[in-house]
């Protein structure tokens, strides 16, 4: 259980990067730690038009990044709680404490109290007997 638990943490604030080069519509290379291999198409120039040379057209290379933050602050902080989780909060862990305390009157509150009348015997009734 305590490797699970440790696992799970780890997994939680554990950060990394997912980087994608596409050609076109194609995914040509992909890293989690190194540099991406690409087509070699994105340093190529593109052809200008004859009839506008202003215009020239884009790579059709492209380049994705994921990136997967972990958690930074295992820490909760009790202000963070809302006033009502607040309140329940104290007022568990105060009854919890006062749960175990043992009380210093010796008095027995059913003392006084008549045990019920019985009609019959029921161990003679069902002719059950403790040996």
């Amino acid at each position: 259980m305590a490797l699970f638990m440790a696992a799970v943490v780890l997994m939680t604030t554990m950060s990394f990067a997912v980087e994608m080069h596409f050609c076109g519509e194609t995914l040509v290379d992909y890293s989690f730690v190194q540099q991406l291999k690409t087509c070699g198409m994105e340093n190529a120039q593109p052809a200008k038009s004859c009839e506008n040379p202003m215009l020239s057209e884009k790579s059709c290379c492209s380049d994705q990044q994921i990136i997967i933050e972990g958690q930074d602050d295992l820490k909760q902080n009790f202000t963070q709680l809302s006033y009502e989780q607040q309140i329940f909060v104290a007022s568990f862990t105060y009854t919890y404490i006062n749960l175990f305390q043992g009380t210093q009157s010796t008095e027995v509150s059913f003392a006084n109290h008549q045990p019920p009348f019985i009609r019959q015997d029921l161990q003679v009734l069902h002719q059950t007997f403790l040996i």
